[in-house]
């Protein structure tokens, strides 16, 4: 299930632990600013997924600028058969 989360809820899930976060913005952006411990990824490369994160019940959260990108990319997660997806709504900087 993808779920949109706002930067509140985001805190909370980090806290929490056991958590993979993945940023769908170009790398340019990513040097310059991003969430501790996010994995960058283009968003052609959502299946390498599959690879770093085997167990489909882990927590997975995708973010990039707007929200766009990454709610692709949940929505693909999704359909790979991921049960904990979160899009972080309006992206990074919102």
């Amino acid at each position: 299930m993808l779920t949109n989360i706002d930067i509140k809820k985001l805190k909370e899930l980090i806290k929490e632990g056991n958590l993979y976060v993945f940023d769908f913005r170009d790398k340019e952006e990513f040097r310059e600013n991003r969430l501790k411990g996010a994995i960058n990824l283009n968003i052609s490369n959502v299946d390498e997924i599959l690879r770093i994160v085997p167990n489909k019940e882990n927590k997975i959260v995708v973010y990039c600028a707007k929200g766009v990108r990454s709610l692709a990319a949940g929505e693909r997660l999704v359909e790979l058969g991921y049960k904990n997806v979160y899009n972080l709504y309006k992206g990074i900087g919102g």
